[in-house]
């Protein structure tokens, strides 16, 4: 009695074998069933799988402070190392100029190749005496030096100290009475024609253009020091070049040259090969730039308002020529925020692929001009415009913030201007920022579309072969009955 009971609540009552038939159109459809069902499973589990954010704009609440970080690696295959400057500035009247600690640069060729290894990481010395503070008649007392004759003087003499001036340079007319007065007195000292270690020339850029050009003189007045003996076996014949960035006063100069002579002696035009005596260390002479390129590379900490990164020649000592300053350069890297690592970075693109790119949009970007050309000598101006994006991930019923990063826009232009060119980055932060949140999927959902799909298509597969079925005995009906 129970079990009779019990039996009549069964949702899955049985058809008895022997009234069920197999037929070869329910096998067919029964495969096209099964194949639709791991279809719709294999579709479901790769939406399972699959990233699902949301993405909203919110006003930026960033805990990082006040400060922003822009690290950059840029290439000026015709700005020299020596005269290179990082400035930064912004509207809240922020000026640094000149920033080292965090910057470094190396020579390079025009192809972007390093030269050498690191040049002076530490700041140009400054000149507080530019010259005699008074002025008198001076004698000539320096040789004029030409592309003629100037390699024939550079291996004749151990020393040979060369100013590169131009005539219409302010600093190059107050150092020209000091200079000469010290050329005299070297004269004297030591005479060429007797002694022979050291002898001081001069150098008019505007008349030899070419001499100028191929030691990278880009900074007026720009005064060299050339070498030999001592380092031409070890350097297979290069001549050991500085630039003297001391006091341009009679005294200092002649003390200068003074150091120079130190430890050369006096039969140097026998034994300049054999020299092998230690140089002393003069803050005031540093290495001067083998090539005229140079790559800036490095950080700065700006605050997170509109600013700018501005990179140029500059000096307080030495004039330039507007038409032989040429700002063109490569950008290997300009980003905001902190460096990601690259399980972060990869973390970063799986989150949001779409913004692939867009954290270092100027990379890889060449903004080359050439001497000659129209657009050459001109002001390279980039428009930054900086969001910040925020990832943040919803796991086990938590909120955890995954990563910062900031994306850019950047549109850039040349500006033509009578002052001497620059390349500036213009920045300016954007008040809002992008929240991207991973929403991560249901399993039960996932469990419950499965069954879904699986008592659907064994639904509809038996609805259509109790359709196929029924026509089919239809058809045998009616042709019987014209048989008939």
């Amino acid at each position: 009695m129970i079990s009779s009971k019990l039996k009549s609540v069964d949702f899955y009552r049985k058809i008895p074998r022997d009234l069920t038939e197999a037929s070869l159109s329910g096998a067919g459809l029964s495969i096209v069933a099964a194949l639709a069902m791991m279809l719709l499973f294999g579709m479901e589990l790769s939406n399972y799988l699959a990233v699902n954010t949301t993405t909203s704009v919110i006003v930026d609440r960033s805990s990082d402070g006040e400060f922003l970080r822009i690290d950059f690696n840029i290439s000026f295959p015709a700005l020299s190392c020596e005269f290179a400057s990082v400035d930064v500035s912004d509207v809240l009247g922020t000026n640094r100029l000149n920033i080292t600690k965090t910057v470094r640069k190396f020579s390079i060729d025009r192809n972007l190749v390093p030269t050498g290894s690191e040049f002076h990481p530490g700041p140009i010395p400054i000149v507080n005496k530019h010259g005699d503070d008074v002025e008198e008649d001076h004698v000539d007392g320096s040789v004029p030096l030409s592309s003629r004759n100037f390699d024939s003087y550079s291996h004749q003499y151990p020393v040979l100290v060369v100013n590169f001036y131009a005539p219409w340079c302010y600093w190059s007319n107050r150092l020209k009475p000091s200079w000469e007065k010290t050329a005299k007195i070297i004269r004297e000292r030591y005479d060429p024609e007797m002694d022979g270690r050291i002898l001081l020339g001069k150098v008019d850029c505007t008349e030899e253009v070419d001499l100028c050009r191929r030691h990278h003189i880009q900074g007026y007045p720009s005064i060299r020091v050339f070498r030999k003996g001592s380092d031409i076996k070890d350097n297979q014949g290069h001549h050991d070049h500085e630039s003297y960035y001391g006091e341009r006063d009679t005294e200092s100069l002649v003390a200068a040259m003074e150091t120079y002579v130190a430890n050369i002696p006096k039969e140097a035009h026998v034994l300049a090969l054999e020299d092998k005596s230690n140089k002393t260390v003069d803050p005031a002479k540093r290495p001067a730039p083998m090539t005229g390129g140079c790559r800036v590379e490095g950080f700065v900490r700006v605050k997170r308002v509109p600013g700018s990164v501005v990179i140029s020649a500059r000096s307080g000592s030495h004039s330039f020529d507007p038409s032989q300053i040429n700002v063109s350069h490569y950008v290997t890297q300009f980003s905001f925020g902190k460096k990601l690592s690259p399980r972060m970075f990869y973390e970063f693109l799986r989150l949001t692929p779409y913004l692939r790119g867009y954290h270092d949009r100027l990379a890889g970007q060449s903004y080359i001009v050439k001497h000659g050309e129209v657009n050459a000598n001109v002001t390279i101006e980039h428009y930054l415009q900086v969001v910040k994006t925020e990832l943040v991930t919803q796991r086990s019923s938590k909120e955890l913030k995954v990563l910062e990063e900031y994306e850019y826009t950047a549109h850039s232009s040349l500006v033509h201007s009578f002052y001497v060119p620059v390349v500036k980055f213009h920045f300016e932060p954007s008040p809002m920022q992008v929240l991207v949140t991973e929403v991560p999927k249901s399993f039960s959902h996932f469990i419950t579309n499965v069954c879904a799909i699986i008592g659907g298509v064994f639904t509809v597969a038996g609805i259509l072969d109790s359709i196929f079925h029924n026509t089919l005995r239809m058809v045998k009906k009616v042709e019987l009955g014209k048989n008939i």
